[in-house]
């Protein structure tokens, strides 16, 4: 299962209780269903999972707190596959994560956002699209969840339901979600995140059983601080 990627440490999660935008006002992906979700990149090739998210400023990632550490050299390809970045490389700009994460480790809040930067004067959401947060804290909807296996070179995708794992965590059966998947996103129907891979044991010990920090009020804190006018 996803481990904790210590030369890609920091950041961490806060969670809220309604959904942040109207998903049916956003731009959907023109090329690809998986245009919003990408692998993370560093020096020794791709090593998590992230997905732009709906933002004011159009240019926001989500992905687990273990995965993002600010300062590294990092960046986010989606859509990728087989060693083509369709819609190429977004460097990370800035992570946002709680210190209940960045000073702790505190699995309950491992779940970050990052702004990525402008490429050829456009913004990751213009490209891809983007899906919206859902922090209402709800957990039991079939969701469908995006992941980049280190030891593969296209994304694996399961659907399946969500079961309340303690009362700060979320837990899905899904097969084979190995190291590398940590930052995928939970998306339901409506094509809103309702979480994102991670948390338990940096996201599991069995590649087969996933976790998630429950996205409530501590997710649209940090919502909020990322997308906080600069």
């Amino acid at each position: 299962m996803p481990q904790r990627l210590r030369a890609v440490l920091a950041a961490s999660a806060l969670v809220s209780c309604v959904v942040l935008q109207d998903a049916n006002a956003l731009p959907r992906a023109l090329h690809a269903e998986s245009a919003e979700v990408g692998a993370l990149f560093g020096d020794d090739g791709h090593f998590c999972t992230a997905s732009v998210v709906h933002s004011p400023g159009r240019n926001l990632i989500v992905t687990a707190g273990h995965c993002l550490a600010e300062g590294d050299a990092v960046s986010f390809a989606p859509g990728y596959r087989d060693g083509d970045a369709p819609y190429g490389h977004w460097k990370v700009d800035r992570v946002f994560a709680d210190a209940a994460w960045t000073d702790g480790e505190d699995e309950d809040h491992d779940l970050a956002f990052a702004t990525v930067r402008p490429r050829e004067g456009r913004a990751v959401e213009d490209v891809t699209g983007a899906n919206t947060l859902a922090t209402d804290g709800r957990t039991g909807r079939e969701v469908t969840l995006t992941g980049y296996p280190s030891a593969e070179e296209a994304p694996r995708t399961c659907t399946a339901t969500p079961t309340a794992f303690h009362h700060t965590q979320q837990r899905i059966a899904c097969p084979d979600f190995s190291s590398g998947t940590s930052g995928s996103p939970w998306v339901d129907g409506d094509g809103r995140i309702t979480g994102v891979l991670g948390g338990h044991h940096g996201g599991g010990d069995s590649p087969d059983v996933s976790y998630s920090v429950l996205l409530d009020e501590r997710a649209a804190a940090l919502y909020r601080e990322a997308t906080r006018p600069r």
